[in-house]
């Protein structure tokens, strides 16, 4: 009951911070009425379990964000010369890299990581290894995305 109070005020934050409506008592009450009907809607698809928060990964997630970004940023720029080129050089490539995350929250922030790098998408995650798609050959780098596999392994443990 503590997570669904816990949400209920948090998503009456939001609600309120975003939509700016102080002095409007009918959308004050349709407001109230969503949050409501949002928590319970958590609470009956069981999602407000100890996992809700992973609280596990900070402080370490904000430097793996800050990495990320820029990973992002270098993958964009390939992909971007690939599509401006006259004759792109595609050579799409299926490979796996080991998955050393070992929780459920870890695992999913790897690949989602891979997905989020333009150029790769994590096709299929499997227990010990992610199937994953590149675009080109420089884009398919298996020792990089192991090494993100590595960090997101290092920040679950508290590491980083």
């Amino acid at each position: 009951m503590g997570r669904f109070i816990i949400l209920v005020v948090v998503l009456a934050v939001v609600w309120l911070l975003l939509s700016g409506y102080f002095d409007k008592p009918l959308l004050l009450i349709f407001g109230a009425g969503s949050v409501i009907f949002s928590a319970w809607l958590a609470h009956r698809a069981g999602v407000l379990d100890a996992e809700g928060v992973p609280a596990g990964v900070f402080p370490g997630i904000f430097g793996y964000m800050v990495w990320l970004t820029v990973e992002i940023g270098k993958a964009n720029i390939m992909v971007a010369r690939q599509a401006l080129a006259v004759e792109p050089k595609l050579s799409p490539k299926l490979f796996t890299v080991p998955n050393p995350p070992r929780s459920i929250v870890g695992k999913v922030i790897f690949a989602n990581s891979i997905t989020l790098t333009p150029g790769t998408v994590s096709i299929d995650l499997g227990e010990d290894e992610i199937l994953v798609h590149g675009l080109t050959e420089e884009l398919s780098d298996e020792a990089g995305i192991a090494d993100m596999g590595a960090r997101v392994a290092k920040i679950e443990r508290g590491r980083a």
